[in-house]
């Protein structure tokens, strides 16, 4: 009897795709197309990463990356994740590193932007699968509610909301910013 067994990809035929305009991510092997998910998200990525970028960028702390860099977390089967904000500090990757491919080590911080159609089960699976590969602090960013949720390991989870502001913590000591800039036009 003859079986129809996919052929798992890898995150090099993956980077390949990719050049050829399919986007999504690498999921224990098999490709998960992501689409676009609107201006809302867009300008909340835009300013959520130029925050971080301006904290980060004029005192060499590290790198800023947004989600199609993406983010090799597991081989074989080849598991590539992409963040909607990530940031690396320099004693995990030198700014010198100008390879081109995925992310190989864990970033520090991870943004993720919940979108309406996003199934609240896989945003905590996402979450938990950050934080036990290493990441210190994951930050969801829930539009709708207006409300942000800063996860560490081994903490409980912190629900910011209203005039809150968010901060770096230990991650990026001194970084703070205002949730009204977040969320606001």
């Amino acid at each position: 009897m003859a079986t129809n067994k996919t052929k798992l990809l890898t995150a090099e035929d993956l980077l390949r795709l990719s050049s050829q305009g399919v986007k999504g991510e690498l999921i224990r092997g098999v490709l998960h197309e992501t689409v676009s998910v609107g201006k809302v998200h867009g300008r909340i990525a835009m300013t959520f990463g130029g925050a971080l970028v301006g904290y980060v960028r004029p005192r060499r702390l590290g790198t800023v990356i947004g989600s199609d860099a993406g983010v090799l977390v597991q081989r074989n089967p080849d598991t590539v994740r992409e963040p909607d904000i990530a940031y690396i500090s320099t004693e995990r990757m030198s700014l010198e590193d100008q390879s081109d491919g995925y992310l190989e080590v864990p970033p520090e911080l991870v943004v993720e932007i919940v979108s309406p159609s996003d199934r609240q089960d896989a945003v905590n699976d996402k979450t938990l699968m950050w934080l036990s590969l290493g990441v210190l602090m994951v930050v969801e960013v829930y539009p709708a509610e207006r409300a942000v949720m800063v996860h560490r390991s081994n903490t409980p989870a912190v629900t910011l909301t209203g005039e809150d502001m968010l901060d770096g913590g230990d991650v990026l000591p001194g970084f703070s910013l205002p949730l009204s800039e977040i969320f606001d036009p």
